[in-house]
């Protein structure tokens, strides 16, 4: 007879495999319970990090730490370059034909798609703007000017760019977008390279002070959610037909880009 945790494992595999949007949501849903019932739990973490009495002025004395400040701007890097290839590529979609073949429409919607709602609009548009939650570094528990808000719990002090959820931590985990539309036998070690930096430039977010840990792992979670969601959209639901004038509505705009360049007869 099966193991019951085998039991339950497996079902949990197949929800995950047959209903991956649906168990993101599910996954959010549980990571955001957890951080609403036991908000200590993000003050324990944070308390890792925090060493008052090294620097009273860096409470959080890694942010200071060069080869960490150079690992953030290398993730911050990698955003911005992947974001820069975004627009190069809906540009070489609309002006070079040739190019045009070898980038599948439904794979720049996908990509494009999901980095402009979820790290674009959905995280840094919305929810760190407007949730006010306070970072650790900002937050009393750890001597900053502002009340420590659990996650999810709107109205803190932060006045914008607040600490609710990760922006790099959200950017770190939509490249994982890469994974859905890279070739079968890349899928699982670029999986594997992506969870890697995830992991790191997250970390690294958490030792600076700047994020607590349901801020990254909630911000993880809404962008399996987008990922999933934009998924079943656009491989699944989106009918041929709308790729096709998509593609006839971007070769009439590459047209029109380029015609005032051809030498006239």
């Amino acid at each position: 007879m099966q193991r019951l945790p085998e039991t339950i494992r497996d079902a949990v595999a197949a929800f995950a495999t047959t209903r991956p949007f649906a168990a993101a949501l599910a996954l959010t849903a549980f990571v955001s319970g957890v951080a609403l019932v036991f908000p200590g739990l993000d003050i324990a973490v944070a308390r890792l990090f925090w060493f008052p009495g090294v620097d009273p002025h860096t409470p959080f004395p890694a942010e200071n730490w060069p080869a960490l400040l150079s690992l953030r701007q290398a993730g911050m890097a990698v955003t911005r370059w992947a974001t820069i290839l975004c627009i190069l590529a809906i540009l070489a979609k609309i002006v070079a034909p040739l190019l045009a073949r070898m980038l599948p429409t439904r794979d720049l919607l996908f990509v494009v798609g999901t980095l402009a709602l979820g790290p674009g609009l959905l995280v840094n548009g919305f929810l760190k703007e407007f949730w006010g939650r306070p970072r650790p570094i900002e937050s009393t528990v750890f001597g900053g000017p502002w009340t420590f808000m659990p996650a999810w719990i709107p109205g803190g002090d932060c006045p914008t760019n607040c600490s609710f959820p990760s922006g790099e931590a959200s950017g770190a985990a939509w490249l994982l977008a890469l994974v859905f539309v890279a070739p079968q036998r890349w899928r699982k070690p670029l999986l594997a390279l992506v969870l890697a930096w995830m992991a790191t430039i997250s970390a690294n977010r958490m030792v600076f002070g700047s994020h607590y840990l349901s801020d990254v792992l909630i911000g993880w979670c809404l962008m399996l959610v987008v990922l999933t969601g934009m998924r079943e959209l656009i491989f699944v639901r989106l009918p041929d037909r709308i790729v096709d004038r998509i593609d006839a509505g971007l070769a009439i705009i590459g047209e029109a880009m380029v015609k005032p360049f051809r030498p006239r007869p």
